[in-house]
């Protein structure tokens, strides 16, 4: 048996992140993960299907080109140097963070896992115990039950990320951000893709205008969307998968996604005394779990399931246990982008949820980014969104655009230092930018717009 300050159950980014702020600062840190230091961040998730959209983003470009005077021509998609370039990404970051692991002094721990107690994790025949525990297990692809998936026709995320080939046709189940990133790249890789989503808009949780641009965006692409419908069954074909909806309507294709969405990995955790509720550990705002001295990060907590949010956590809870009473992480001041073509970027609040929070208090301005120079030199339109409370501060930042993940930073600004756009209107935004449409729209709040029509 050994004994540490802090043993972490997880090595994803907000296990990872834990251990190198907690070593900073003096703490004795064991890391505990069956899989390889990044977690589905850095092999699953953020980092390969990035890189695999920016291939397909290349694929793009070279069919524009000749409509640009530059004599080019996609002769064909080679998925398996995709893949080695996917790869290579990976393990290079992989390399780095393993390096810079290993020279904070912190014993990684290969293997299985388990919470066994309030200071105890059990791996394999080693017993750790701890003065603090933190959980940091991540999610996994979400299952619907009557759908069985194969690896070959019928994918989870994880088979998407590996798929030797590109399909035909797709029928993807799921319009939130990781079904419409696959559909994105699968459509610029040359695939017909049909999106299903059961809620009446793609990407709900993003602000209404948004989510109708994305749609539209899309669907100019040769995207299909159907929103608001239910799959009742799914059947394998000889060459392909059928999928039945309610009133009897089928479609096919060659593969189907199910991209639900992800579930907390707490297998075990309610039998060792965790408190659980609708799938995620309850905590308090400190991270504290129902147990002394055991703290669950990252997607095991109820909100965004995004890798940096996760990465504050880790940051957050190591600081929390080392006596430093650090600022608890707002998920309404995390950013969110999904990276489809174009781009989607948000921070702070919609207008719908900052109207139920201040009624008729609200203002809203939207610079359209049709008559933006930098937006038609890229070939793409969108717009910017800024929600402000009258006279107070700006709430929320909402974008569509191509880069737009590049241009959130400045949102993420206004919005945590709770900045009025009077402020902030005669700051000046570099030409020819995206981000000049942002300050234009700070510009109309603050009655000061020059292009608005």
């Amino acid at each position: 048996m050994s004994k540490v300050d802090l043993v972490i159950l997880g090595a994803g980014s907000a296990g990872y992140a834990c251990a190198l702020r907690a070593s900073q600062l003096g703490l004795s840190v064991v890391l505990v993960d069956r899989d390889k230091l990044g977690g589905t961040c850095l092999h699953r998730g953020c980092i390969p299907t990035k890189a695999l959209l920016h291939a397909a983003e290349v694929a793009d470009h070279v069919r524009e080109a000749p409509a640009l005077g530059i004599g080019a021509e996609l002769t064909g998609i080679d998925m398996d140097k995709i893949h080695r370039y996917r790869t290579g990404v990976i393990d290079r970051l992989h390399r780095g963070l393993t390096g810079l692991v290993g020279s904070r002094g912190i014993e990684v721990v290969a293997g299985e896992g388990q919470f066994v107690g309030p200071n105890t994790v059990q791996v394999g025949e080693r017993t750790i115990e701890a003065d603090a525990v933190v959980l940091a297990t991540g999610a996994r692809p979400r299952r619907i039950q009557g759908i069985e998936t194969d690896g070959t026709h019928i994918l989870t995320s994880d088979d998407a990320l590996t798929l030797g080939r590109v399909p035909s046709s797709a029928i993807v189940l799921g319009g939130g951000v990781i079904g419409c990133e696959f559909a994105s790249l699968w459509r610029s890789l040359g695939a017909a893709v049909t999106v299903v989503e059961g809620l009446p808009r793609l990407v709900a949780s993003e602000d209404e205008d948004i989510s109708r641009q994305l749609d539209r965006a899309l669907k100019r692409r040769g995207i299909k969307i159907q929103t608001g419908q239910k799959v009742t069954g799914v059947e394998r074909t000889t060459d392909g998968v059928r999928v039945a909806f309610e009133g009897d309507s089928t479609a096919e294709a060659e593969v189907l996604l199910v991209a639900v969405g992800r579930e907390a990995v707490i297998d075990g955790f309610e039998e060792a005394g965790i408190a659980v509720d609708r799938g995620v550990v309850v905590t308090d705002e400190r991270l504290r779990t129902n147990l002394t001295n055991v703290y669950a990060v990252g997607d095991l907590v109820a909100g965004p399931q995004l890798a940096h949010r996760g990465y504050a956590h880790g940051i957050f809870v190591a600081e929390e246990i080392a006596g430093l009473a650090p600022r608890p992480v707002n998920d309404e001041l995390v950013p969110k982008v999904t990276f489809t073509q174009p781009e989607i970027a948000s921070v702070g609040l919609t207008e719908a949820v900052a109207r139920e929070r201040y009624g008729d208090q609200i203002t809203c301005a939207t610079q359209d980014l049709a008559g933006n120079g930098r937006s038609l030199i890229l070939g793409s339109g969108g717009m910017v969104k800024v929600v402000r409370r009258h006279e107070h501060e700006v709430l929320g930042v909402h974008i569509v655009a191509a880069r737009a993940g590049e241009m959130i930073g400045e949102g993420q600004l206004l919005t945590s230092l709770g900045i009025a756009p009077e402020a902030v209107a005669p700051f000046v935004h570099a030409h020819p930018t995206q981000h000049e449409a942002l300050g234009e729209a700070l510009q109309a709040l603050a009655g000061k717009a020059l292009h608005g029509h």
